[in-house]
């Protein structure tokens, strides 16, 4: 790391080009740091001497070019005020040009905003993140309609301060390159500069995971192809994900059996990740993505019946069991598994949930069974991956018929949060296992009492000498059922009598066991 003080002309002057790494965020000064440059650039004109004033350190780091390319630089700190400088000296030569100083004009253009014999991407000294890039072409280009966004309001910003002064252009272009002092800080090549970029910017927004592993991907690619494979494999991960990015790939680097904490996502990932394979690895990653993306939201896949048993799923919130879903689903994209296998597979986990929900077993292992889930599988050599996913699963607290219809019986189904979630689910399963012709919609639905947890003497007088019995099963018994329903009260008391006078204690047993099984 080398560090020295240094006007702005050298910084730009020459044929070469700063670039805005994929992982800074895209430009956000506002009026008030506006502000403040103009009045310290108005104040050195004024003066009139040749005096510094320092507004500054930029942090770069040299970056691998083609041999007939220009000299190339990321910027690690500091994109705020160059980009703020740049839009500036694009506003001089466009008042240059327009008040006859045709010569002044292309000067500023030529010698500080492009790389005149230069074609493409390496015509423009300064390369923005993809955010911004095309608002500060049009600038660049003095095509101010193809701007938006910030880059345009600085623009208008400083023209408007322009036109209340009456400094002449060439002072205000001679105070800018020549009397604006900076600190240049010159990374090496080995130096990690997504940590500096960190540890410079402690008090602003974090960097994330994804942050981070995607400057160490795109650190791994040559500049000259950063901005295809960004567009091509990176940009539609972040779309579809957005803020589940770095959890999916989590989830992702699970898929072998690997258990990968929260925080180490990056860490783990730089482990496999090398110069020669970082584009293989992003292709993978963005065909997992699809997956990782119909997983989370179901609605996205083609399947009718898959679609349907994913958004039961994710209503246990089975997030667990992602790594091991990415695998199958990559089998299924690949014909290695049909429909109904994977339909199949889709119902085991859920039975095996629920059933463990009913047999209240503790939900903190699964995080361990379900990454080495399929690893385990196909090391067994069986036949099928159905197959093989049921014989696993008995070995891994898979709750037993007996079990399952003992604990039915005493089991608490009426609560709040995720247990009334998951009742409701089981509810709506055994109205489906009817098969009535005319199908109930479920979305408008909720479980209510069929009578009240503790009851009236309203309620005594209707049920009968044997009301006393009921009041046990008040908190068990409970339907899925409109509100308008809940409220006919005739209707319902009426229900209740026929129920407990027909029914005595070992029959509701023999019922509930059928009910749920």
């Amino acid at each position: 790391m080398k560090a020295s003080e240094t006007r702005l002309q050298p910084i730009i002057e020459g044929t070469k080009q700063y670039v805005i790494p994929l992982f800074q965020r895209s430009y956000s000064w506002t009026k008030k740091e506006w502000e403040i440059l103009w009045d310290d650039i108005i104040s050195l004109c004024e003066i009139g001497d040749n005096r510094s004033h320092f507004i500054g350190s930029i942090v770069t780091m040299p970056t691998i070019s083609v041999p007939e390319g220009v000299a190339k630089y990321l910027l690690i700190d500091g994109q705020q005020r160059l980009t703020t400088i740049f839009i500036l000296l694009a506003l001089l030569r466009d008042k240059a040009k327009q008040s006859g100083q045709s010569e002044l004009s292309e000067e500023i253009h030529n010698t500080l905003l492009v790389n005149q014999y230069k074609k493409d991407s390496d015509y423009y000294k300064f390369q923005p993140t993809q955010i911004d890039r095309n608002s500060f072409r049009g600038i660049i280009a003095s095509e101010i309609s193809m701007s938006d966004g910030q880059i345009l309001s600085a623009y208008k910003f400083f023209e408007k301060k322009f036109r209340q002064t009456d400094i002449d252009i060439q002072i205000l272009k001679k105070t800018i390159t020549n009397n604006l002092s900076i600190v240049s800080i010159v990374l090496d090549p080995d130096d990690n500069p997504h940590l500096v970029f960190e540890s410079l910017n402690a008090k602003g927004r974090p960097l994330t995971e994804a942050d981070l592993i995607r400057n160490y991907f795109f650190m791994r690619i040559h500049i000259d192809e950063q901005e295809n494979i960004y567009s091509k494999y990176w940009k539609p991960m972040q779309e579809a994900l957005s803020d589940y990015l770095t959890e999916f790939i989590r989830h992702y680097l699970m898929r072998d059996g690997k258990i990968v904490k929260q925080t180490d996502v990056y860490f783990s990932l730089k482990d496999i990740v090398n110069q020669g394979n970082a584009l293989d690895y992003l292709k993978d990653l963005l065909k997992f993505s699809g997956y990782y993306e119909r997983l989370l939201y179901p609605e996205k896949e083609d399947n009718i019946e898959i679609r349907k048993l994913l958004s039961r799923l994710n209503r246990f919130e089975v997030n667990t069991a992602y790594p091991f879903l990415l695998n199958c689903y990559d089998d299924y994209n690949q014909s290695k598994i049909s429909a109904v296998e994977f339909s199949n597979i889709l119902k085991t986990i859920e039975n095996f949930l629920i059933r463990r929900f009913i047999c209240n077993v503790p939900t903190h292992g699964l995080n361990k069974i379900f990454p080495a889930l399929y690893r385990n599988i196909k090391n067994k050599g069986v036949s099928t991956l159905f197959e093989g996913l049921q014989k696993e699963l008995q070995t891994r607290g898979y709750p037993k018929d007996i079990e399952f219809k003992s604990r039915l019986i005493d089991a608490k189904l009426y609560g709040a949060g995720d247990r009334a979630i998951k009742t409701k689910l089981i509810l709506e399963s055994i109205e489906e296992s009817y098969g009535h012709k005319e199908q109930v919609s479920f979305d408008t639905l909720s479980i209510e009492h069929i009578m009240p947890q503790t009851l009236t003497e309203y309620w005594q007088n209707h049920l009968g000498e044997d009301w006393e019995i009921t009041e046990g099963f008040a908190d068990k018994w409970a339907i899925p059922a409109p509100d308008d329903l809940i409220n006919t009260d005739a209707d319902l008391y009426t229900v209740m009598k026929r129920f407990l006078r027909y029914c005595n204690v070992q029959e509701m047993q023999n019922i509930e066991r059928g009910l749920f099984i």
